[in-house]
């Protein structure tokens, strides 16, 4: 130990591991200032240099940013806590409303597509040096891609949307720049974008998706890549309109540089049309997961893109896991060939909870957002006292605080797990929890 500062080691990744598992285990907070790089190499009797390599891997893991003269700090948001550590827990006899999970009863069985799956791996085993992406799969995902207006280029597939994502990130930018993301926007690419040593430059979000003048202001001031939710955006149920889609793209066309990244997180689960903006810039990558439709522990995603961008990634897939399993990926096309998931009907279940809800909560006075997908985004004035008192009456939602960057607070509440019956009751406690408590008196 370091007097009040747990830092210790020798060597620069030493001392960086050290630093990761303080503030892990709570004893350096967010927001703490670490001691100056030449005063702890002092104490550590090593180089400057090497505790200045030490703060460098730092940085660029998104554990500590550095502000001039000011020194070096724990992030607000540190990579190693993430935000997933922003949760209520759920005690017993708690409706859990927060989780953000698909309908266990909406999706497939899995076994009959396995046993397709498996018969056809026994008769033709796949091999180092076959290839990675299942010929089936690329056709049905390419002819679908083409349906719904995404530009020509090579199919790939990975192990879900944010692999999909910190991948094409990895094989464009470097650390340091800028990448616009949706704020409130899903909480694992705001902790994502700073694990890479890179800058998030938040971007506000209505019912039609980003907000075409914050982009042109993030694109203005260095952003180098902007990531957009197409349809279902977590948290807010945000999907790109025809209009909003037009905007955004006479933005791109000013920014041709810009790195596209889009993640069409409804597919499957929504029945608003799919608006893409790719083909606007010089390097795009269009996502889709089929965790929402078919299941999260499949844990599969296909993706396209310009030709550079897929070839990058699947370079340096080659020279870690390889390829997705084909036996994953031979399942997945059972699944879609035979139909096992009638889209149309699972966009029907989620819409009427997610509109009942939101109208439920607007004749009680509280406003309320979720376009398409599974969750709803209610405003409050004060994020922690609303989730305290639902939970206190028996539900259990999401802080607002894991999605959000700069933007008001607010909460999500997830309507998989929802049943007609729940939706008034729901409805009630959130607009008891949302109005301030009575004033007192004392006589």
């Amino acid at each position: 130990m370091l007097g009040e500062y747990p830092i210790q080691g020798r060597g620069a990744a030493e001392i960086a591991a050290s630093v990761e598992r303080a503030v892990g285990a709570g004893d350096l907070e967010p927001g703490r200032h670490l001691p100056p790089m030449r005063d702890l190499a002092t104490r550590l009797g090593v180089n400057p240099n090497t505790v200045a390599a030490a703060y460098r891997t730092l940085r660029e893991r998104g554990v500590i940013e550095t502000d001039g003269r000011r020194g070096s700090r724990i992030r607000p948001k540190p990579a190693t806590t993430g935000r997933e550590q922003i949760r209520v827990e759920v005690p017993a006899g708690v409706r859990d409303a927060a989780d953000g999970n698909p309908d266990p009863a909406l999706l497939p069985r899995l076994v009959d597509a396995f046993a397709v799956a498996a018969a056809h791996g026994d008769r033709e085993p796949v091999l180092y040096g076959h290839d990675p992406v299942e010929p089936e799969l690329a056709r049905l995902a390419r002819a679908a891609l083409d349906a719904d207006g995404v530009p020509d280029g090579p199919v790939a597939v990975a192990s879900g949307s944010l692999d999909v994502i910190e991948r094409v990130l990895a094989a464009h930018l470097k650390p340091g720049d800028r990448v616009a993301v949706e704020d409130p926007g899903w909480g694992s690419v705001l902790d994502l974008v700073p694990a890479l040593g890179l800058r998030t430059v938040p971007v506000g979000v209505d019912d039609e998706g980003p907000l075409p003048g914050d982009v042109r202001g993030a694109l203005e001031s260095g952003a180098r890549a902007l990531i957009v939710t197409d349809r279902a955006q977590n948290p807010t149920g945000a999907a790109l309109t025809a209009t909003r889609a037009r905007a955004l793209r006479s933005v791109l066309r000013d920014h041709p540089g810009t790195l596209l990244i889009e993640d069409d997180h409804g597919h499957g689960i929504v029945d608003v049309p799919l608006r893409p903006l790719a083909g606007v810039t010089r390097h795009w990558a269009f996502v889709r997961s089929v965790a929402k439709a078919w299941g999260p522990d499949l844990r599969l995603a296909v993706f396209t893109g310009d030709a550079v961008t897929v070839d990058r990634v699947r370079g340096r897939q080659r020279l870690g896991p390889g390829w997705v399993s084909r036996l994953v990926q031979r399942a997945v096309v059972e699944l879609w060939r035979g139909g096992a998931v009638d889209a149309r009907e699972v966009a029907a279940s989620y819409g009427g909870r997610r509109e009942a809800l939101v109208e439920a909560l607007a004749a009680r006075g509280v406003a309320a957002h979720g376009r398409s997908g599974m969750n709803v985004w209610v405003p409050v004035p004060d994020e922690t006292g609303v989730v305290a008192r639902l939970l206190h009456a028996g539900w259990a939602v999401a802080p607002g605080a894991r999605f959000r960057l700069g933007s008001p607070p607010g909460i999500r509440v997830t309507v998989s797990a929802l049943a007609p019956r729940d939706i008034v009751p729901l409805a009630e406690a959130v607009a008891a929890a949302v109005r301030p408590s009575p004033a007192r008196s004392y006589g």
